[in-house]
């Protein structure tokens, strides 16, 4: 079979058990805001003119933006597995919980998947500048990371 016709592997995402079972959710919320939908729509249809029904036009749009994020959450779920706690706690890797600290300030964050990811929350991905400079990196090591502020220097304080 030509190159240009395979598909790639899927790529696997590593979730923890509770964003698990919240894309669990909306994908049940998803399939039955679709019920009610295409309801909707077909009475929508029913109504006659097609043209110049806005309530066709937006059950039409609506039913798209289902439709896609459905098939997000659920290619999400395809290929996801939960992430287990490390037990590792002398680098970091994907899962721990790492203190960091600059000249100014010490902040707490936990190393997740990018579907994951929440500074707010203090979750940081693996793929982000920050994340994916302390991966591999042990206490007490310096981390230079680019950011759009510039470039900042961390020392990692504990693992966990």
């Amino acid at each position: 079979m030509p190159k240009y016709l395979t598909r790639p592997a899927p790529v696997p995402v590593f979730l923890t058990a509770t964003k698990m079972s919240e894309y669990a959710a909306q994908v049940a919320r998803l399939q039955s805001e679709l019920v009610l939908v295409k309801q909707r729509l077909k009475e929508a249809r029913e109504m006659g003119d097609l043209s110049e029904n806005g309530a066709y036009h937006y059950a039409k749009f609506e039913l798209g933006s289902i439709r896609r994020q459905l098939s997000h959450a659920r290619d999400i779920l395809s290929r996801a597995s939960v992430l287990k706690k490390s037990t590792d706690s002398t680098q970091v890797q994907l899962g721990s919980t790492v203190t960091i600290e600059s000249n100014t300030t010490s902040k707490t964050y936990t190393i997740v998947s990018q579907y994951e990811a929440d500074p707010s929350k203090n979750t940081l991905s693996a793929e982000s500048p920050i994340g994916s400079a302390l991966i591999g990196k042990k206490v007490g090591d310096q981390v230079s990371v680019t950011t759009p502020r510039g470039e900042t220097t961390f020392r990692i304080r504990s693992i966990s």
